[in-house]
């Protein structure tokens, strides 16, 4: 699509000739989402080396009046990533800018490039004998900057937190090219009002992450898992509790997921085994972890899995008795999109409530979708903190055979999200608003929310150039 010749010369000149890419083809793994369900048009893709060289490409791109686009691993599953059509954007794809400036393991802190990858960080804080405890799926792909302009969750928010509470400072280019430096490494700090905060979970819609500062966590070198079916998903709901008098903090996980998930995983995903003989309903992934003698810590799991059986809270359960297995345990879990994109087609909810209201909304939604569409229901979450990932799934066949499937898809999602919403919950825990969502926040946020938010995108990008249309309505 490339067309304006001044521009492309001058962003060549900022970047040099090989951190620039503007024909059709080597545009072609920019311009779509991973899923291949959003798909747009750019000027170019522009990859620079370090912070300077962000700025300059903002401060040229801005001056042509043409839209910048931030891009990490591209792994979002909102359409957060990926320019519209004939948009013609500048796609700032940071993936070169991967160094891992300094690790501070007496002060638990990191500071990283933003295109670092979030699999990299996890093992350079493991080498300093720390822990970086974001962890989801993608994490061998995703980078680190995408991660906390989406204020990513995934398995560990239950003892560690979303992405915001595992970040210190930040290092951010603004719209007019202004470098902020905000790389804090401090606890504490009440000298106003905590800016960084206005940029994670911002999509790249007020600034583009160019660097962070990390909170680090001890690291866990004792880990005991277990596989386990709970009776119902009221009896999850009493197990998380059960769990957490006993353990505490040790409980690190508590994900769920129902048969047909797990079904799709085994059936689609290569060398995966079910860990347990017989089929269930409902199906649990439980881990604890800590510093404290492993033997210790798998006691207190059987213990505790002892008095559930005695309640009758878990009709089946496999503990792993080694690294790979807890590690083969962790895989099928990791491989539920994998799974799912081979399978079919999943219109994914990201929904979350109170975690009190989990089974009255799998409930309410399951009914609610199989009455109105020819749908199962595929649900894999984090249940100890209410992220629900309620996904009305349709096979290949079926989803081809639905006419205005845009419309049919947020026909879908409405159902599930005005469940969510009764219930005091939300239409996005973690995956981003992107521009899947943009109606959704319309239709939810109130009138006042909206203004507030237009307001600050105004304040930081008059000219609404940096990640237009998503996010803010």
């Amino acid at each position: 699509m490339a067309t304006n010749g001044p521009l492309l010369d001058t962003l060549r000149a900022i970047v040099g000739e090989h951190g620039i890419l503007s024909s059709a083809h080597d545009l072609e793994g920019f311009v779509e989402d991973w899923r291949g369900r959003y798909r747009g048009d750019a000027l170019c893709v522009v990859l620079p080396r370090n912070t300077g060289e962000v700025s300059a490409v903002v401060r040229a791109a801005v001056a042509a009046g043409v839209p910048v686009l931030p891009q990490g691993g591209n792994t979002s599953l909102s359409g957060g990533s990926v320019p519209f059509e004939g948009e013609g954007a500048v796609i700032l794809n940071l993936s070169r800018m991967r160094r891992i400036r300094h690790v501070d393991a007496a002060n638990h802190s990191m500071e990283v490039e933003a295109g670092c990858v979030l699999a990299d960080i996890q093992a350079a804080a493991v080498a300093a004998h720390r822990f970086f405890p974001i962890s989801l799926g993608a994490e061998g792909s995703c980078q680190i900057g995408g991660n906390i302009a989406t204020n990513a969750g995934g398995t560990g928010v239950l003892r560690y937190g979303n992405t915001r509470e595992n970040v210190l400072g930040l290092e951010v280019v603004l719209p007019d090219g202004t470098v902020w430096n905000g790389l804090r490494t401090l606890r504490k700090d009440n000298t106003g009002l905590d800016l960084k905060h206005l940029f994670i979970g911002a999509e790249g819609t007020l600034g583009i992450i160019t660097a962070a500062t990390l909170k680090l966590s001890p690291l866990p070198t004792a880990h005991a898992v277990s596989w386990l079916a709970p009776a119902s998903v009221e009896a999850a709901l009493e197990l998380l509790g059960l769990f957490q008098e006993r353990c505490g903090a040790q409980l690190s996980a508590f994900e769920l997921m129902n048969r047909k998930q797990l079904d799709i995983v085994l059936a689609h995903v290569p060398g995966q085994h079910s860990p347990l003989a017989e089929p269930h309903a409902w199906h649990l992934l439980v881990e604890l972890s800590d510093s404290d003698d492993e033997a210790r810590l798998g006691e207190a799991l059987e213990n505790t899995l002892a008095v559930a059986f005695d309640r009758g809270l878990v009709t089946d359960a496999v503990l792993a008795s080694s690294s790979a297995q807890r590690e083969a345990l962790w895989k099928i879990r990791h491989s539920v999109s994998e799974g799912n994109k081979k399978a079919g087609v999943g219109l994914t909810l990201d929904t979350a409530v109170p975690v009190s209201q989990v089974p009255e909304f799998i409930a309410r939604a399951t009914a609610a979708i199989k009455a109105a569409f020819p749908a199962d229901v595929v649900i894999v979450g984090h249940m100890g903190d209410g992220n629900i990932h309620f996904i009305p799934f349709f096979d290949f066949a079926t989803w081809e055979a639905q006419t205005n499937r845009d419309a049919l898809t947020m026909r879908v999602k409405r159902v599930g999200h005005d469940i969510a919403a009764s219930l005091g919950g939300t239409f996005s825990a973690e995956h981003g608003v992107g521009r899947t969502l943009l109606g959704e926040m319309q239709h939810y946020k109130s009138d006042v929310e909206i203004a507030m938010l237009r307001a600050v995108k105004r304040a930081f990008d008059p000219q609404g150039l940096f990640n237009p249309g998503k996010l803010i309505p």
